[in-house]
């Protein structure tokens, strides 16, 4: 990949970081906090799998497992110095599986399953 290619996947991966940390904040605005990490965790793999399809169908320039890494690293990184460290200016978000791991590990799935279910097709 060059760096156009590369920017274009992270482009979709801080999109896939953004719609999630609406829902995020849709959610404790109107549910209670246990409440909104759940669907938080719930809409996670179907952001994930709706713009990685996106980005197969128009772009297709990664494997399915390179893709989801950047996507998963990306928002783990937005996460940690966006979220934790300039909004919240505190990590504890890190200790919670239901508010960072579950989801990570959802965003990275629904990443991979998209591109591999795509790829399989060709």
């Amino acid at each position: 990949m060059d760096v156009k290619e590369s920017l274009i996947l992270i482009v979709h991966a801080i999109t896939i970081y953004f719609v999630c940390f609406a829902v995020m904040g849709a959610g404790m605005s109107m549910l209670p906090i246990d409440t909104a990490l759940i669907v938080h965790a719930a809409a996670a793999p179907f952001v994930s799998a709706i713009f990685s399809f996106i980005y197969y169908k128009r772009f297709d320039y990664s494997s399915p497992l390179l893709t989801a890494t950047v996507i998963v690293s990306t928002v783990i990184l937005l996460d940690f110095f966006l979220t934790a460290t300039i909004i919240l200016r505190d990590y504890a978000m890190f200790y919670s599986p239901i508010g960072t791991w579950i989801p990570f590990a959802l965003i990275f799935s629904g990443a991979f399953l998209v591109g591999y279910y795509l790829k399989r097709e060709k």
